[in-house]
């Protein structure tokens, strides 16, 4: 699975660093290339001379070494790399990922990097938990690197909980399973609508909605590294994902993501409209902030464009169509009449009575619905997990 393959190994200093020998052992046996790229305390508990052994090449501590001149360029390791996998991940080094800085070789070298970075936290439990590194961990899903969860157990400090390093077995497999279907979707284009539209009412006031964006930004960074090149048609969220797979069209109305998602469809071999558009706009907004008078006032509202009637429309042979449903009450009965109304190819629903589920949290629980009216439940799951799902019911429907 992993014939051929280059894969750079990041160790920072933490008490599971004493695994990685086996990583890069088992990473050898598969038939890849291993360098090691280490921070000086991860020195402390697994030594270069027998990861350079293990692994048949230098171990790249630091940018220069004053002992003979050997000069490590943090370019190079990023653009050798089909993979970058950093294990174990100390809260320390997390944090440094999630804000940029690059204070050691290993650092400069994950900005650098060109390829997928599979990260792999391991620490004591309370410090898995707080919610700065739980902020830290999303924030590099966000970015688009690959989490590979602890697992829970026994810890060094004696303490059982989350925070064990996967083992490397486990993470050989990840790494595997990676790329058996990085490539999956090469030469696709994949649209995907994204986060909220905001209906203005005034220069002060608007109409919108709770989306955050993070089910389609889930979707665009699984697209991307099944190898589809992505337009992300988005609203206003929080954070972007950053890939270089991954184009980012950022709108606001309704109108405008009516605009940015017809032009790129027509060049689309899958669309998946995860966006939560406004239904109605106001049929004339205000210039100027409307000035409290009177006991109430009354805003005249008009229907949107239905940007997925549209493509329904508009679609070719060749082309795939998938929208979201996300019901209050008789939850099938209305995605299944908005899947055959809209012409698509599946629909994907979630409840907001499904605990879990919905807008601002981090799962989903959803149900996809075919054109024959057969159901597809699955468990409530993370996002990221949710959108391989979807990519997984494409690429099964397509074969």
């Amino acid at each position: 699975m992993l014939q051929g393959k280059k894969i750079l190994v990041g160790i920072t200093g933490g008490i599971a660093a004493y695994k990685i020998p086996f990583l890069i052992r088992l990473l050898i046996k598969e038939g890849a290339s291993v360098k090691v790229v280490m921070t000086a305390e991860a020195c402390n508990f697994v030594t270069p001379l027998t990861l350079s052994a293990l692994s048949q090449n230098p171990v790249a501590i630091e940018p220069f070494s004053p002992a003979d001149g050997t000069w490590h360029s943090h370019i190079e390791l990023g653009s050798w790399a089909d993979a970058f996998v950093i294990a174990p991940l100390t809260a320390n080094t997390m944090a440094k990922m999630a804000n940029g800085i690059t204070d050691c070789l290993l650092l400069a070298t994950y900005l650098a990097a060109r390829c997928p970075v599979f990260y792999a936290p391991s620490m004591d439990v309370d410090m898995y938990h707080h919610h700065t590194t739980q902020q830290n961990i999303e924030t590099l899903k966000a970015h688009g690197n690959i989490l590979i969860a602890p697992q829970a157990g026994e810890l060094a400090s004696g303490l059982t909980g989350m925070g064990r390093l996967e083992e490397p077995q486990k993470i050989v497999e990840i790494l595997a399973s990676f790329f058996t279907k990085q490539l999956s979707l090469a030469g696709k284009n994949v649209l995907i609508s994204s986060g909220p539209t905001v209906e203005p009412i005034d220069p002060v006031r608007y109409i919108s909605n709770h989306s955050s964006g993070q089910m389609g930004n889930a979707l665009a960074l699984e697209a991307a590294s099944r190898g589809a090149k992505v337009i992300l048609v988005s609203g206003p969220v929080s954070e972007y994902p950053q890939h270089p797979s991954v184009q980012v069209v950022r709108v606001t109305t309704a109108a405008e993501m009516y605009t940015a998602c017809t032009e790129y469809f027509a060049s689309a071999h899958i669309a998946i409209m995860a966006a939560a558009v406004a239904d109605y706009t106001p049929e004339q907004p205000e210039k100027e902030k409307i000035k409290k008078t009177g006991d109430g006032f009354r805003i005249s509202l008009v229907k949107t464009l239905d940007i997925l009637a549209e493509l329904g429309k508009r679609k070719t042979k060749g082309q795939f169509l998938v929208g979201f449903a996300l019901e209050t009450n008789n939850e099938v009965e209305h995605a299944t009449q908005k899947l055959h109304t809209k012409n698509l190819d599946f629909i994907v629903l979630n409840s907001l009575k499904d605990a879990g589920s919905g807008f601002g949290v981090a799962t989903n629980k959803i149900s996809i619905i075919d054109k024959d009216q057969s159901i597809t439940e699955f468990n409530l799951k993370s996002k990221p997990e949710v959108a391989a799902d979807i990519l997984d019911a494409v690429q099964n429907r397509l074969v």
